[in-house]
């Protein structure tokens, strides 16, 4: 007897193409989603919108507004940008000038201080003293003019004035002598009174202020 030997799906070993994996493979697609259907639609709508909304705005002007308010909001915030701008700078040029100024003012106190250190401090002004002893010397040849110039003095206040004759060395001209510095405004002021120019100082003299006329 012949054994029927068939070949048969079993009698086969299996291998990585006898176990497909589940679901469709190949040419065979997938189920599409229900709202990718409706993308075309909504994507026409919203260009139609877009487009309605650009052809309204321009015929009916408002999308100028928008534009030109955006231009004068542009332009007042650079007016007022430019505004501060300039308020700063005349700030700051206020502050300088300011701080200028007052350096000015400091270096001109500095100086007037510097220049009154430098100026020597002033003398004491010298008092006419009427209670100095005055000798006055007629060395004129007129007699009695001596008495006549002391006259004179004693009612320009001087209280101690003497005249007598000359017994020295006589100078060539009328003159008032004086030993001290102290006395010099006083022999001055002597002078003026008897007409003379000529007061000098004289060491060594018998009275503080001697007063030589000649003629």
């Amino acid at each position: 007897m012949v054994r029927d030997q068939r070949d048969t799906y079993e009698s086969y070993q299996k291998d990585a193409f006898d176990n497909p994996p589940a679901g469709p493979m190949g040419v065979h697609r997938g189920n599409t989603p229900w709202w990718t259907r409706l993308v075309p639609y909504l994507v026409v709508l919203i260009v139609a919108a877009l487009a309605g909304l650009l052809v309204w705005g321009f015929y009916s002007q408002e999308l100028q507004k928008v534009f030109v308010d955006k231009d004068q909001n542009t332009s007042q915030t650079d007016t007022s940008s430019k505004k501060k701008k300039d308020a700063d700078e005349k700030e700051d040029d206020s502050q300088k000038e300011e701080s200028k100024k007052g350096d000015t003012e400091k270096d001109d106190t500095k100086a007037d201080d510097s220049a009154m250190e430098q100026q020597p401090s002033p003398q004491p002004t010298q008092q006419v003293n009427k209670q100095t002893t005055i000798r006055i010397v007629n060395a004129t040849r007129i007699n009695g003019y001596g008495a006549k110039k002391q006259a004179v003095l004693q009612q320009a206040g001087y209280s101690s004035v003497t005249a007598t004759n000359p017994s020295g060395q006589l100078p060539k001209a009328s003159v008032v002598w004086y030993q001290n510095e102290n006395d010099k405004a006083t022999a001055q002021d002597v002078a003026n009174a008897l007409g003379i120019t000529a007061v000098e100082q004289q060491n060594g003299t018998a009275q503080p202020i001697v007063a030589v006329l000649l003629n």
